[in-house]
């Protein structure tokens, strides 16, 4: 937002800091938030903090600071955040998704050399893990974690030299001990549960509140390639819909397990599937027949041909038995029925997309679509919080710094969201 812009918006971000921070013990943290957040919004190539601080008008130390010394929880606002939006937007998904933060040298929390989506290649980066609060129309970055690698847990070393030196890195950002390397997937579900499980942050209850259903949990294949992901929110109670590769092993719905006659000696046989499953390429392949074209939303590049700028292609929707040994069986043998979501552009050879869920058998192929779809949500909060805010933009090297600065730039972008979905708040301009 442009200077003058700021001064009509901030008696209403002055209110909605004020709410979102309310946690915050004294009344210069609540200001100091503020005026990060107003230095967030205001319009700048670079949103770290001494570039802030100069459009602002003040000395960088305080900005510093507040992020970096100061004490109070990142936590509290985060959850203030996240039960805010849930209260004034439907919430139709959680999406689980990850973003890189490129990085120069050794010293931020958890560099290293890692692949990163957001590169296209492995590359000298921080990887930040969120989970999202979404609508069709709306989202918010509710909760994030920074993914520890390999090389900063030294429990996961097993050169002592190795370990020191993350030890020591360690130590230098701040990092809880906690704080370890593990599985994306694990740390998705720790948000989930932080923000919707008992004693969390009763994101749950704002959502079915005011009538609105339970979300769906959707993720791109790095979390579904694995069944632990799916077989632990099958635990949890959650429906999801999540992308997979063509490779993952499945049977065919009316596939049964089968009981060999006892004959007398050693152990009964069990009920078991006596042939091998099969990839999901496979089973769309032999369900060619039922592909259909689906529109989920309108885009905004309209053009000739396509003058709503709708977004259509081709699916199949089928029912399958996902295939593992992590998938827990019932009595009889049988796995666990679900749908198969396949993409089918018409001109490609075979399909190109892949998605698992539990929804309810009944559930219409246009809205398996546009749940599967709905990730763009994800994409679209990631250039928000990086292009007009600046969440790649720190330059501390604390974890805790880190934190901070992604909780206010979250709390930003949920002023903007307020602003533009609420017909009460007059609009900037």
């Amino acid at each position: 937002m442009t200077p003058q812009e700021i001064a009509e918006v901030q008696p209403g971000l002055v209110a909605f800091a004020g709410q979102m921070l309310g946690g915050l013990a004294r009344k210069d943290q609540r200001a100091a938030g503020e005026l990060y957040v107003r230095g967030l919004l205001t319009d700048g190539r670079r949103k770290s903090m001494q570039p802030m601080a100069a459009r602002l008008g003040v000395d960088h130390q305080r900005l510093q600071q507040f992020i970096t010394s100061s004490t109070w929880d990142y936590v509290a606002v985060r959850r203030n955040v996240a039960r805010h939006f849930a209260a004034s937007q439907p919430v139709e998904a959680l999406v689980a998704d990850d973003t890189g933060f490129p990085k120069d040298g050794a010293a931020s929390p958890c560099v290293a050399r890692q692949y990163s989506g957001t590169l296209g290649k492995t590359g000298s980066c921080q990887i930040g893990v969120s989970v999202h609060l979404v609508n069709e129309d709306a989202s918010c970055a509710a909760d994030w974690r920074l993914f520890c690698p390999e090389s900063w847990d030294g429990a996961a070393l097993d050169d002592p030299a190795g370990a020191a030196a993350a030890a020591r890195r360690r130590e230098r950002a701040g990092i809880p001990d906690e704080v370890r390397h593990t599985g994306k997937w694990r740390l998705v579900l720790e948000m989930i549960d932080e923000m919707t499980g008992p004693g969390g942050w009763g994101v749950l209850d704002q959502v079915t509140a005011g009538g609105g259903t339970r979300p769906v949990v959707v993720a791109d294949a790095g979390y579904g390639e694995g069944a632990a992901f799916r077989v632990e929110l099958d635990r949890r109670g959650w429906r999801y819909v999540i992308a997979v590769k063509g490779t993952t092993s499945a049977r065919p719905h009316d596939a049964v397990p089968e009981t060999m006659a006892y004959g007398g000696l050693g152990r009964p046989s069990v009920p078991r599937y006596r042939t091998a499953p099969v990839s999901l390429r496979q089973l769309a392949l032999a369900s060619a027949d039922q592909t259909q074209p689906v529109t989920w939303r309108q885009g905004t590049k309209a053009t000739h041909g396509n003058p709503t700028a709708a977004m259509t292609s081709h699916f199949l929707a089928i029912r399958v038995r996902p295939a593992s040994r992590r998938i827990p069986r019932a009595d009889d043998g049988s796995l666990p029925e679900c749908w198969l979501l396949a993409e089918w552009p018409p001109h490609a050879d075979e399909p190109t997309n892949y998605w698992l869920s539990t929804l309810p058998q009944t559930t219409p192929i246009a809205e398996l679509v546009r749940l599967a779809k709905i990730r763009w949500r994800a994409g679209h909060d990631y250039r928000e919080l990086k292009t007009g805010l600046g969440l790649d933009h720190f330059e501390g090297r604390s974890f805790t710094g880190w934190h901070r600065h992604v909780t206010l730039t979250v709390l930003a972008q949920a002023f903007c969201t307020m602003i533009r979905t609420d017909p009460k708040v007059p609009a900037p301009g």
